[in-house]
């Protein structure tokens, strides 16, 4: 079961609104503010889709690069034995620890 709108590597945090009777939604992880609703699934998704294309057609228009979620850059704060055995497992399997953490991760997050 899919619980999240994605479209063109954009994501949407979404969320009910009693009192309009709709779902609201906002793109995440950019600063740039970019709203849609519907009131429904099928329309909520063709919103986001919508407001997505607006956003970069807008950027495009404006002569401003769109921000993207995310930079693909994560920096952790580990204590130094996670450290230790986090090198030390990615070097058992040959790989870099950047390599490594990224396969887990992704494990992890099931994407």
């Amino acid at each position: 079961m899919k619980n999240s709108l994605t479209y063109l590597g954009y994501a949407a945090r979404v969320e009910f609104s009693a009192e309009d009777e709709c779902f609201v939604g906002h793109i995440a992880g950019i600063q740039d503010t970019v709203g849609f609703h519907g009131e429904s699934v099928s329309k909520l998704t063709a919103a986001f889709e919508d407001a997505v294309d607006d956003y970069l057609a807008s950027c495009e228009k404006i002569g401003k690069k769109p921000q993207k979620p995310y930079s693909g850059k994560l920096m952790l704060r580990l204590p130094p034995e996670i450290h230790a055995a986090v090198a030390t497992a990615a070097e058992l399997s040959g790989q870099s620890i950047n390599q490594w953490a990224s396969e887990a991760l992704n494990r992890e997050a099931s994407v």
